[in-house]
């Protein structure tokens, strides 16, 4: 398939992709002058390339960081799990969804009202998590961020009381530098992640050790 999606990533010279990336907020922007047709998660994810695993991970969490009632996060977390998973083990490029996901998409006038609505909010945050220290452009380097996530968004996934929301932090913070190409924000978001992480497990080994005194 050939769009107007892919002749923006293919046009952009990879080093300068790296190095200077283009905002978010105008890759959306420019998505939505130029479809004539539905929009669709392929259609973002094609444009977005390999910042879509972070891109994606952020719109996933954002569901996970409000109050839900119980179980909500058996049917939020899956998304996160798979995207983090493909960030781990897939050889690159973007991430690849279902095709009853991929090809879910809105009218461009519908796309276009929900841009204008995220943008001013897309540029407020681009102000603070901008590009720089990006030392994470290898592979193997990606990977390893990608198993690191994937750990937490299966403990966004598990049905842990008050172990939910700082993971989905962390991951939404993490995204967001990734897909900013923002190295110091990826280091934030990892060390948020190990606290989260180090909160769980001390949730976990509290209320075993409740139970265990009970019997």
């Amino acid at each position: 398939m050939t769009d107007g999606a892919q002749t923006w990533v293919i046009g952009r010279d990879t080093a300068t992709e790296q190095s200077n990336p283009e905002p978010l907020s105008d890759i959306l922007v420019r998505l939505a002058r130029t479809r004539d047709r539905k929009v669709t998660i392929r259609d973002i994810a094609i444009a977005l390339q390999d910042r879509s695993f972070g891109a994606f991970l952020l719109v996933f969490c954002l569901p996970n960081l409000v109050p839900l009632p119980p179980g909500a996060t058996f049917i939020l977390g899956l998304p996160l799990i798979f995207i983090a998973w493909q960030m781990a083990a897939s050889p690159g490029g973007r991430v690849y969804f279902p095709a009853m996901v991929s090809n879910y998409g809105v009218q461009p006038e519908t796309f276009d009202a929900i841009v204008a609505r995220l943008v001013p909010w897309m540029r407020w945050a681009e102000k603070l998590v901008i590009p720089r220290y990006w030392i994470f452009g290898s592979r193997m380097v990606e990977r390893v961020i990608g198993v690191f996530a994937l750990i937490l968004a299966i403990v966004v996934f598990l049905p842990i009381p008050l172990g939910n929301w700082p993971p989905a932090f962390a991951l939404a913070v993490l995204g967001f530098a990734h897909s900013q190409r923002d190295g110091f924000g990826v280091i934030v978001g990892c060390l948020i992640g190990a606290l989260s992480l180090a909160v769980v497990a001390f949730v976990i080994y509290t209320a075993v050790a409740i139970v265990s005194l009970a019997f």
